[in-house]
């Protein structure tokens, strides 16, 4: 029996799925996320473990829901993007321009990733309270929207108990 992206439903791999560079080539899922400065999760997105993180940025972005601002009209995108040097790449540096994004991407082989660690460890530790859900651990879903699903809902608990302190 197959799948709707033709892929065997026997497998125990589902869709957005791919071999882990640093695995051993074993097959795995990656999550992508955007949070604003405080740490809670704006957009997210699954992709396979082979998938560089420079070919996520753009859905992610263009996920960003409008933020309610108390001045002014809503905001449809963010005013500045932090990155490592990961998504050091011109064209994902002009589409951000063309964008209206201000951007601090660090370049590769001449400026150093430290000088971001005061703006990556926000996102290093929503991450980390990701990892915390047991369910995202492992993926034991096949299809990708069920694990995308689960992403979704710890994503709200992060939100739910950072505005609940």
């Amino acid at each position: 029996m197959r799948d709707r992206l033709g892929q065997c439903a026997g497998r125990k791999r589902g869709p957005l799925t791919g071999p882990n560079p640093t695995d051993r080539g074993k097959n795995g899922s990656k999550i992508h996320l955007i949070t604003d400065r405080n740490g809670l999760p704006l957009s997210l997105g699954i992709s396979g473990a082979n998938l560089h993180d420079s070919q996520a940025l753009e859905p992610l972005v263009r996920g960003i829901p409008p933020i309610r601002s108390r001045r002014g009209p809503r905001r449809r995108r963010p005013a500045r993007l932090h990155a490592d040097k990961g998504y050091d790449y011109d064209h994902l540096r002009k589409w951000l321009r063309q964008r209206g994004i201000r951007h601090r991407i660090a370049r590769k082989g001449i400026e150093s990733s430290a000088r971001l660690g005061r703006h990556r460890w926000v996102v290093e530790r929503t991450v980390s309270w990701l990892a915390g859900c047991r369910r995202l651990h492992r993926r034991y879903e096949r299809t990708a929207e069920h694990f995308l699903a689960f992403v979704g809902l710890a994503a709200a608990l992060i939100g739910y108990r950072r505005l609940a302190r």
